[in-house]
Order: C-alpha cells, then sequence, then structure tokens
C-alpha cells in the first residue's frame, strides 16, 4: 500500500471525501493534483494537505461536466505530474426530487455532473494510464443506486449509471493494465450533513431506519479519513492490482 511516487489525480476535492482522499494520498508519499469547482476551498485543502506532507500537491479548477474543461485540466495535471498512475474520482452532487416531479433541467444538472462527469474524467485518465502502462480508476457510486429512492430519484438514477459504466470501463480498459472500480461508502461528509441539518424530525426518524440502522459497525457512519482514507489508499496502490 505504497504510494510514494504515484502520480494521481482526485476530483471533488474540497471537500467530504474527496478532501479526505487528498490528504490520504499525501500522507501516503504520492504526487497529487486535487480538482474541483470550488476554487477556494479546493486550494485551502490542498495547501493543508502539502503542509502535512511527505507527498507533494497542487490545485486545478475544473467543472467535470464540461469536456474542454476536463481536458485543459487534465493537460494542466500533466504539466506538474509528468504521467498519471491513478484517478480518484468522488466529484458529485445531490439534491432530492421524486419520480413523478422530478423536471428535466433537475435531471439534466444531476446526469451532467454525476454521469458525463464520470465519464468523461475517466475517459480522460485511461488515455493517460494506457500510456504508462497501467493504473487504477476510483469511482463513487452510491447505494441509492441500488435501490428505490423515492425522495432522490435523479441522483438515485445517476449513480445506478455509474456502477453500469464503471463495470463496462472495467471489462473494456483491463487489457491495457486499467483497473475501475467502484466506492459505495457510508461516509459521513458536509453533503450527509446538509441533508440531515434541514431534514424534519419526521424525515430524520425516516433516515435512521433507512440508512443508519442498517449499518452493522456502530450504527453511525464512518469517518473520511480514519475509514475512508486507508480504502482509498489500497485501491490506488499497487496492493490492488487484481481487483478491477
Amino acid at each position: 500500500m505504497d504510494l510514494e511516487g504515484k502520480r494521481i489525480v482526485v476530483t471533488g476535492c474540497a471537500s467530504g471525501m474527496g478532501a479526505a482522499t487528498v490528504r490520504a494520498y499525501v500522507q501516503a508519499g504520492a504526487k497529487v493534483v486535487g480538482m474541483d469547482i470550488a476554487d477556494e476551498a479546493g486550494q485551502e485543502v490542498c495547501a493543508d494537505a502539502a503542509e502535512g506532507g511527505p507527498g507533494e500537491i497542487v490545485y486545478v479548477s475544473v467543472d467535470v461536466s464540461d469536456p474542454v474543461r476536463v481536458e485543459a485540466a487534465f493537460s494542466e495535471a500533466d504539466d506538474y505530474l509528468g504521467g498519471l498512475d491513478a484517478l480518484a474520482h468522488p466529484a458529485a452532487i445531490h439534491a432530492p426530487s421524486k419520480a413523478g416531479d422530478v423536471t428535466i433541467d433537475e435531471w439534466d444538472r444531476m446526469f451532467a455532473v454525476n454521469v458525463r462527469g464520470t465519464v468523461l474524467t475517466n475517459q480522460a485518465a485511461y488515455h493517460r494510464l494506457k500510456i504508462a502502462g497501467g493504473g487504477a480508476i476510483i469511482n463513487f457510486g452510491s447505494i441509492s443506486g441500488q435501490r428505490a429512492e423515492p425522495e432522490a430519484a435523479a441522483y438515485s438514477a445517476s449513480k445506478g449509471t455509474v456502477h453500469a459504466w464503471t463495470r463496462t470501463a472495467a471489462g473494456a480498459w483491463g487489457a491495457d493494465g486499467v483497473r475501475v472500480n467502484a466506492v459505495l461508502p457510508a461516509i459521513r461528509t458536509p453533503m450527509f450533513q446538509a441533508s440531515w441539518d434541514r431534514a424534519t424530525d419526521e424525515e430524520r426518524t425516516e433516515k435512521f431506519w433507512r440508512n443508519i440502522h442498517s449499518i452493522a459497525l456502530g450504527q453511525e457512519y464512518g469517518d473520511p479519513d480514519r475509514d475512508l482514507g486507508p480504502v482509498m489508499v489500497f485501491l490506488a496502490s499497487d496492493a490492488s492490482r487484481f481487483i478491477t
């Protein structure tokens, strides 16, 4: 699980699981480019991670739904990294929506970021990883993509699509030594906290029985740094070379 010398791009680095992934990679000795659309927060996270070392990190702005900006960001990452060994792609959005009421604009925005963003960043990474002789792509799925979500129809559909894409990419790119996996984390993040804070008591009760009660290890969400970070290091390292 050694990442010393590994060259890694992390999207969605400004908060939550992306920020925890950045910290874990820099602490494991990797050379990292953190990407986000929230520039001020992203720069702060990367600067804080750099201070802790022993790895290195810089920040690059990106809108993952925009193909021009994605290619520009990865080209800028090339200049710093000199190649690529792994992509971690936590960048995503979440919003409530009901199947009977979700608007086309809401649907399209969810799919632009969560699905198109996954495809674009994965493709940009794949072409670079192929040149490098192989590497890892780590996408972020969700249990919401595996079950009915009456209050998050568009989000659920987008994550189900990420799962299908990840399986397809893994099958297509394995011959080039590129492994593609998705994590489906039960991790406490600012996104989860915002949803909890705006919920009514009745909605919190529903969230507990639907999501939290089923977590066998203590019936609470995991910590991004303690519980997700080591998993992300493993999946970016050569220790996971036969997992896709």
